[in-house]
């Protein structure tokens, strides 16, 4: 769960940093920090390894005509007001965190993409039990690059910043 958790945290902020939004390092990373605690809460019931897609539904994260609340809160914590954040993100945006994978969408006919696909299943059990207090090694997971996660890493350069909205760049990328 941790790995999955942190893999949709970073991916937030990395949106964030694209939008040259003024938000300092401090402030990204005090968000990040807040999301990561609020999301690991949430889903500390709702987590099945054994069963990836029971309880999907309660781990997306969607941003369309209005903010998520586990991501407001998440800023509201931190002192980023939610309207502001939603001013800042992708006008529609949806994201899965499940065990062993997490994938987003952006626009509603966008591609889903892949940022995080564990090639050990195994190991998510294993970690999801440590979570909840067993004592067993667990094995290292591994991130997959498949989907559109290497296209975000040069996203810089396909984001016109002379006043058009990047995220719609982003999302008409993403989606050819």
């Amino acid at each position: 769960m941790r790995l999955e958790i942190h893999s949709a945290a970073n991916f937030l902020v990395h949106l964030l940093r694209l939008h040259h939004n003024g938000l300092s390092e401090t402030q990204l990373e005090m968000f990040k920090s807040s999301l990561t605690e609020v999301l690991r809460r949430r889903y500390q019931d709702h987590w099945f390894p054994e069963k990836p897609s029971r309880g999907s539904g309660y781990r997306c994260l969607r941003i369309n005509g209005k903010m998520d609340p586990v991501i407001a809160q998440a800023g509201v914590a931190v002192g980023l007001p939610s309207a502001y954040l939603h001013s800042l993100f992708p006008s529609e945006l949806t994201m899965w965190i499940d065990p062993a994978e997490v994938s987003y969408r952006i626009g509603e006919n966008g591609s889903i993409c892949v940022l995080y696909e564990d090639t050990n299943p195994s190991s998510n059990s294993e970690e999801f039990l440590m979570e909840r207090g067993n004592k067993s090694e667990s094995s290292s997971s591994s991130s997959s690059s498949t989907g559109c996660k290497e296209s975000l890493r040069n996203m810089d350069l396909y984001l016109d910043t002379r006043g058009v909205q990047p995220f719609e760049q982003l999302a008409a990328f993403v989606s050819s």
